[in-house]
């Protein structure tokens, strides 16, 4: 597993959750970072992403309740839902175009194993 997910659960509508992503190896630096979705017999689509500068993308779905923020100092990502919906039920996965080990490797199109987001109504 090259990147690690973490803070996925349980929780009601109009609840949060807070979502981080680090890699799980000694990471120089990383590049764009994003989170990915998957609900059950659904395609992967895209949520949000962020550069090493710091500009964000977010899917229409998402606009106004998520928001993508990243440490470089930890190279962690993190993804706040806010106000969240039964729509917003779904794996949620992190990933990176590359990253840059400490011995120099650089791997590409790099993913997380995926957490859990299930919102009830």
């Amino acid at each position: 597993v090259q990147l690690q997910a973490f803070g996925g659960g349980f929780v009601q509508a109009g609840g949060f959750l807070r979502l981080s992503c680090a890699p799980s190896g000694s990471i120089l630096n990383i590049n764009n970072m994003g989170w990915y979705r998957q609900a059950p017999g659904k395609r992967r689509e895209f949520v949000a992403s962020i550069t090493t500068g710091g500009s964000t993308k977010y899917a229409d779905s998402v606009k106004g309740r998520f928001t993508i923020s990243r440490d470089n100092a930890k190279n962690t990502v993190y993804l706040q839902m806010n106000s969240l919906k039964p729509e917003d039920t779904a794996v949620y996965y992190c990933n990176t175009d590359w990253m840059r080990y400490n011995s120099g490797h650089y791997e590409y199109d790099c993913w997380g194993q995926g957490t859990q987001v299930t919102v009830s109504s």
